[in-house]
């Protein structure tokens, strides 16, 4: 699959399962991400990759903060199971410089573009993932666990791992109702 083939064709598989990209795909997915347009060179990238042992410990963080907010216990049970939909999660997070010229916005955007280039790189090499989000990267227990301090953010978890179908035909959209020129 050619780059452009791969952007135009692009669709999240939430269905995934082992094994996990590893070795030199691993290194090329993270490689990836490292090549998002960076303002500055600050670099405002960290990426947690939990795996085996790390998938619980993952999990662990999400129950801890659902417990402090004494969330329902279905909440509590959705979470504790969350991280093991995929064999991988990687969590992106946005690490923030103070910058007079690259406000925190920027860096928050630049750390998302690595996800979307991480995730490009699984497919680009037979693997598949998916971008989840959701309240709980904002909460302070998981900020303390996950060492974020001032601006910095989780942006996404990347889900990676093998497919187990065949992903969605991406929408056909009207270039029309969404493009405008000045």
């Amino acid at each position: 699959m050619d780059a452009l083939d791969l952007l135009l064709s692009r669709r999240s598989m939430a269905k995934l399962t082992s094994p996990a990209p590893e070795g030199k795909i691993l290194e090329n997915i993270i490689q990836a991400g490292l090549r998002a347009p960076d303002h500055g060179n600050l670099t405002p990238w960290r990426f947690v990759i939990a795996q085996g042992s790390g998938l619980q410990k993952l999990s662990d963080i999400l129950v801890k903060a659902a417990v402090a907010e004494q969330s329902d216990e279905s909440v509590v049970t959705k979470l504790k199971n969350a991280p093991f939909r995929a064999p991988m999660v990687i969590t992106v997070i946005a690490k923030v410089t103070p910058h007079e010229k690259v406000p925190a916005l920027e860096q928050h955007l630049s750390a998302g573009c690595a996800v979307q280039a991480m995730q490009m790189a699984a497919v680009a090499q037979g693997f598949q993932g998916i971008w989840r989000s959701g309240n709980w990267m904002f909460h302070p227990d998981v900020h303390h666990a996950f060492k974020l301090e001032g601006e910095d953010e989780i942006v996404g978890f990347l889900y990676l791992g093998t497919p187990t179908g065949s992903a969605m035909a991406p929408p056909k959209r009207a270039l029309g109702d969404f493009v405008e020129f000045l």
